[in-house]
């Protein structure tokens, strides 16, 4: 009988460990998250980073998605590049929104850091990009624009945010090099954010902007300036008046996405609280309203698409770059 109970004693003592460390995990994953919310934008307030960031701020809270506190963080600096550096060190309480600027940054040489330092969870949005100019602006058009650059390509100020070789960058670069116009001697000023742009268009400080679409319409239908061209495939609710490169004799059609990554290291655990957590955001009401008023378009990925995306994307733009001679 002893030999019986010292045998059980020693079985019980060997599945312990086991127990424990079950428990322990599924404590850590009922837990996660423990303390605020940080979604990082990295650009300044009023750019479309920031305005995603607090789309997606409020539909976690009004939907209640999310038991924390939720903060948007604004961390502005070297196209994205300060808000991602921040996100780096941080742990899986913090996220940060990315777009094309986190590959093209990396692929210029502008930037060591990539993509894969971090942990991709979701691409969440797409939108048109649209091309600016000030009210008392002598082009009518694009193709008009076009014109003037192909004849003088350095002749005028076209204003970017908040870094070279983003989409909207590209957008144009290809637009100007199908009409003819020599890419490599245009007169690109870049500014922190869309807000920027906005003010210098309103003052007339630029010639042409380039931004989402989402950061111009209200100006332009304010007529506080005035859109000339859009990258969509069809004339767009509320510029039905702006005719789309493909009507003005530019075969391009190009979105603008938009995604969501966390800090490196993050667990199998905490992966996949974020992953359902976005997922369920994107089905709800609520986050259909905000996209449709901001004139964006849903493009949900998961975690593991959003990674096969990325380097899909990281191709694309390569050649991109490549063909603009941007990169050697």
């Amino acid at each position: 009988m002893k030999s019986v109970i010292q045998a059980f004693l020693l079985v019980f003592v060997l599945l312990l460990p086991a127990c424990s460390t079950g428990s322990k995990a599924g404590m850590e994953e009922k837990d996660f998250p423990t303390k605020t919310i940080e979604i990082i934008a990295p650009a300044t307030i009023g750019g479309g980073w920031d305005a995603a960031a607090r789309a997606v701020r409020q539909v976690l809270i009004e939907e209640g998605l999310v038991e924390q506190n939720i903060l948007v963080v604004n961390k502005a600096g070297g196209s994205g590049e300060v808000g991602w550096q921040h996100l780096s060190n941080q742990d899986a309480h913090h996220i940060a929104f990315n777009s094309s600027l986190l590959l093209t940054n990396h692929l210029l040489g502008q930037s060591k850091v990539d993509f894969r330092d971090f942990t991709p969870l979701a691409i969440l949005t797409t939108e048109w990009i649209a091309v600016a100019v000030p009210n008392d602006s002598p082009f009518k058009d694009a193709r008009e624009l076009l014109e003037k650059l192909k004849e003088d390509p350095s002749s005028l100020k076209i204003a970017i945010a908040p870094g070279l070789a983003n989409n909207d960058h590209i957008s144009f670069l290809l637009a100007a090099k199908s009409y003819g116009v020599d890419v490599l001697k245009l007169n690109f000023i870049v500014y922190d954010s869309g807000g920027d742009i906005d003010k210098r268009l309103l003052d007339s400080q630029i010639d042409v902007a380039i931004s989402s679409v989402s950061e111009f319409i209200d100006e332009h239908q304010t007529h506080q300036f005035k859109v000339i061209a859009v990258t969509s495939d069809e004339r767009l609710e509320g510029l039905e008046d702006v005719a789309t490169w493909k009507e003005q004799g530019v075969d391009m059609v190009f979105p603008h996405w938009r995604g969501i990554m966390g800090p490196p290291g993050m667990t199998e655990e905490e992966i996949a609280y974020w992953n359902q957590t976005i997922k369920k955001m994107t089905e709800t009401e609520a986050w259909g309203k905000l996209i449709r008023k901001n004139k964006w378009e849903s493009f949900y990925k998961g975690s593991s698409e959003a990674k096969r995306f990325l380097e899909e994307q990281e191709r694309m733009y390569r050649q991109l770059l490549e063909g603009s001679g941007l990169v050697d």
